[in-house]
Formats: C-alpha cells, sequence, structure tokens
C-alpha cells in the first residue's frame, strides 16, 4: 500500500532535493520566470508558495524564517520587498505553470512556472484579431452581392427622383 506516499522525490537525496528546490525558488523570485520540467516545477510551487506567504507579514521572524530556506539575502531581499507588495491581496495561488512540451533530448515535459502578478502579457486584455486573408474567389462571390442591393437601392430611388419633377 501507498500510503501518505503523495510526495515527490524527484530521484534525489533529501539534501540534494533541499538544495535544488531552493535554489530553484531563489532563481523563481530573482527572474519571476523559469523554465523547467513539470515534476519539478509542481515541487516548487509546493516549496515557494508558503514563502511567499510568509513573506507578506514583514517581520524579523517571518525575515528569519524565509532565509532559514533560501539562504540568499538578495533574495530575501526580493521577496520581502517587490513580490510581497504585488501579492499583497492575492489570498494564494501565486505560482503559474505554463506547459511548453517535450525537451528533444529525452522528452522530458517542459514547462515554464512564473510568478503571477509579474507577466505583463496575461495581464493585457485581449485585442481584436485581424481579420484573416480570404482567397480571391470569395472575394469575387462577396463583391457582387454586396454591389447588387446598392443598385437596388439606386434603383428605388430613382423612381422617386423622376416623380418628383413631375409634380412641380
Amino acid at each position: 500500500m501507498r500510503h501518505n506516499k503523495k510526495f515527490n522525490h524527484l530521484g534525489r537525496t533529501a539534501s540534494h532535493r533541499a538544495s535544488m528546490l531552493a535554489n530553484m525558488a531563489i532563481s523563481l523570485i530573482m527572474h519571476k520566470r523559469i523554465t523547467t520540467t513539470v515534476a519539478k516545477a509542481k515541487a516548487l510551487k509546493k516549496y515557494v508558495e508558503p514563502l511567499i506567504t510568509k513573506a507578506k507579514e514583514d517581520s524579523t521572524n517571518s525575515r528569519r524564517v524565509v532565509f532559514s530556506y533560501l539562504q540568499n539575502k538578495e533574495a530575501i531581499k526580493e521577496l520581502f520587498s517587490t513580490v510581497s507588495e504585488k501579492v499583497g491581496d492575492r489570498p494564494g495561488g501565486y505560482t503559474r505553470i505554463i506547459k511548453l512540451g517535450t525537451r528533444q533530448g529525452d522528452a522530458a515535459q517542459i514547462c515554464f512556472i512564473e510568478l503571477v502578478d509579474f507577466d505583463p502579457e496575461m495581464a493585457k486584455t485581449e485585442t481584436k484579431k485581424k481579420a484573416t486573408r480570404r482567397s480571391r474567389k470569395a472575394t469575387k462571390a462577396e463583391a457582387p452581392a454586396q454591389e447588387a442591393p446598392k443598385a437596388e437601392e439606386a434603383a428605388a430611388e430613382a423612381p422617386a427622383a423622376e416623380e418628383a419633377p413631375k409634380a412641380e
């Protein structure tokens, strides 16, 4: 039975896994987006989101707790200043995983993991798409159809114009 075996070990020892996740968390905080495998990204998400939640409260204790995980002063400064300001009102879900496909060498699933509030492309509203180019046949078929109503309108206006001079 595999009760309580939900944790992904990523094929590493505990110390190697801890240092790898810490390094990846530092890179994510400093660069706001990193490319990695899907399995590592999911493990990193579980690792870094509690740290971001802890960084919302800027106290000495919370800085010490986060520093015990990351061991990088620049990353701590970035996390407690820039990142915590952006995610201050968000109740959770600070990261986003976007799958990219497979890696050429070993066919591993590759993805982006990024901080949600730092991606300007996702925050933009969708712009109106350009009309695609149509074939010439379609434009020729539409052109006579559009000209026909114009001809009918002109024909309807012509008798009305002819009647007006007769009245005078």
